[in-house]
């Protein structure tokens, strides 16, 4: 009974933010009724490029697509350039870096040098001291020859003690943040996290500036992996960022065939065009500002291909998508979730 409650309840949030945000979207076009207030608006920019969304409460407006820095990691500085550039053109004005990301900051900081004036640019880091935050940040800062950072965040927050207890704590990373802001160094805070606990946790130590999410269609509805997350991050006037919108599930193993052919994603992704296009408008139906696509360079540029035409998912399509991806298993689950 209360797993068959819980169900109800996560098909019940899902349906409301899924129509505010379709509202919205036709909203923004001049269409049918005014946009709800509690999801972002949605920009069409003036000739070519991806339509915007506001930045949470802040008036900064993100491309509704992102560009992972995965995308580059291990390229040529020839490749990175041309698909830095390539992005630009095509209206991407998000991107999102990490120290973990291999050689990524090598590639991405000279490739987005001529334009970083006119993107936002978004850092992460995994340390959870002060000391150690403080030595990761001038090192990013310095690879993506910038002097500041638009978004900084603590990177893959997954448990309570040695995450988030940890960055809190007098010595921890979160006194290098607010030393950042306050020094114009960093304009936004925010937090990237793999655990719904350890999220939830996040926002109530802080009023963060953003949340970068695992927000997937198998993950919300089979892993009840999600809506609570976005749930609170919206009452509080969060920006939602979403991760994993292109994922089908685990790879079925380390040997897996497939696997060679996207190196940079280590779940298995969508690759079938229909299937690519209902799971990221399922994503972008949610009242989120953005999404980052695979790290996979083909998987990237059909993610820009499809925003590029947004327009909400209606419920026939996704009707049509669960059944697609009904044998599919969560690549996260909630562990209060039925297995």
């Amino acid at each position: 009974m209360a797993d068959s409650r819980r169900e109800t309840s996560r098909r019940a949030f899902l349906r409301g933010t899924i129509l505010s945000s379709a509202a919205l979207a036709l909203g923004a076009r001049g269409e049918n009724e005014p946009a709800s207030a509690t999801a972002p608006s949605l920009t069409i920019p003036s000739g070519a490029g991806l339509p915007r969304r506001p930045f949470g409460r802040h008036p900064d407006q993100l491309s509704i697509v992102g560009f992972g820095a995965i995308v580059v990691m291990r390229s040529e500085p020839e490749f990175a350039a041309r698909v830095v550039a390539e992005a630009v053109e095509r209206g991407v004005n998000y991107f999102d870096v990490a120290p973990s990301y291999g050689n990524a900051m090598e590639r991405l900081g000279p490739a987005l040098k001529p334009y970083r004036d006119r993107c936002f640019l978004a850092c992460k880091t995994e340390q959870r001291t002060a000391e150690g935050a403080r030595a990761d940040m001038e090192k990013s800062l310095a690879m993506m020859q910038t002097d500041h950072f638009d978004l900084y965040q603590l990177h893959a927050i997954t448990s309570l003690a040695k995450d988030v207890d940890a960055v809190f704590a007098k010595g921890g990373a979160m006194e290098t943040f607010l030393e950042a802001k306050r020094s114009g160094r960093v304009r936004y805070l925010g937090f990237s996290a793999h655990s719904v606990e350890a999220a939830l946790a996040a926002m109530d130590r802080y009023d963060f500036d953003s949340v970068l999410f695992p927000f997937n269609i198998v993950t919300w509805e089979k892993g009840g992996f999600g809506p609570q997350v976005m749930e609170r991050a919206q009452a509080k006037g969060m920006a939602r960022l979403a991760l994993k919108a292109m994922a089908r599930e685990p790879w079925a193993s380390k040997n897996d065939p497939e696997r060679k052919a996207y190196p940079n994603c280590w779940y298995r992704p969508l690759t079938e065009p229909r299937e690519v296009e209902l799971a990221l408008r399922y994503t972008l139906s949610l009242p989120v500002t953005a999404a980052l696509p695979p790290g996979d360079p083909s998987l990237f540029r059909m993610a820009l291909d499809l925003a590029s035409s947004f327009r909400p998912i209606t419920e026939e399509e996704t009707r049509e998508l669960r059944g697609r991806l009904a044998s599919s298993q969560p690549i996260f689950r909630c562990p209060s979730s039925a297995a």
